[in-house]
């Protein structure tokens, strides 16, 4: 059984949209300094429960306990760059108040490579394609020193090859800077790769169907509850 203190508890998520009861008294426990994946049918509700753990949108309910959104990365499924300024400055924007210039670009450099992108530093984001975009994405929320990285459905845009590098590489560095990863997929192979473990969310009100260790287990296994 796992300790109190490897869980994160999130409690009291209460959400209606259009009319429709989305979350009702929701109650999930993530894992500390593991890569958390959700599942789902689409619509199901994946995307509202990130929005409203980070704060983007708000809780319909006072009573709720959630993460500090000061703590938070978040990898949106768009990337939200700022058009007039160069991939680098991009990167360093989010945390040139913490670090002086030659550390934020000693970071910028590190986080670059690790998304396989280090050569288009200096290049406009519409320079770049679609792709190479979330790339950039992906390495501005991993400079932030946050203990969450929220990730919406963040390697879709990117091709199978570049995706497979991008995780193999995501997981050596959260190897050494422990952080918590909730993260939002559709594609089975990416949660099968990734994740330490995976959470089958379903019905309305949402609830938890099941909660798999990624050990052995099959993607069938998994579409057998969504």
């Amino acid at each position: 059984m796992e300790k109190v203190e490897n869980i994160i508890c999130i409690k009291n998520i209460n959400k209606k949209l259009n009319n429709k009861t989305v979350f009702k008294n929701f109650h999930i426990d993530f894992y500390k300094n593991q890569i958390n994946c959700i599942v789902g049918k689409s619509g199901c509700g994946k995307s509202t429960l990130l929005n409203i753990i980070s704060g983007v949108m708000e809780n319909d309910t006072k009573n709720f306990q959630t993460i500090d959104n000061e703590s938070i990365s978040y990898i949106f499924q768009d990337d939200r760059l700022i058009d007039w300024l160069t991939v680098g400055e991009n990167i360093n924007l989010v945390v040139k108040k913490l670090y002086n210039k030659k550390k934020c670009d000693a970071l910028c450099d590190k986080y670059l490579d690790l998304v396989g992108i280090k050569e288009y530093k200096d290049y406009y984001p519409q320079m770049l394609s679609g792709g190479l975009r979330q790339r950039v994405n992906i390495a501005r929320a991993f400079i932030y020193p946050s203990k969450f990285i929220i990730m919406d459905e963040p390697f879709k845009s990117i091709d199978m090859i570049n995706k497979e590098i991008i995780m193999n590489n995501f997981r050596k560095i959260l190897e050494k800077e422990k952080r918590t990863v909730l993260f939002v997929t559709h594609d089975m192979d990416e949660a099968l790769l990734l994740s330490d473990k995976i959470y089958v969310l379903g019905n309305s009100p949402v609830k938890i169907k099941k909660v798999f260790e990624n050990k052995n287990i099959t993607k069938d296994e998994i579409y057998k509850l969504i």
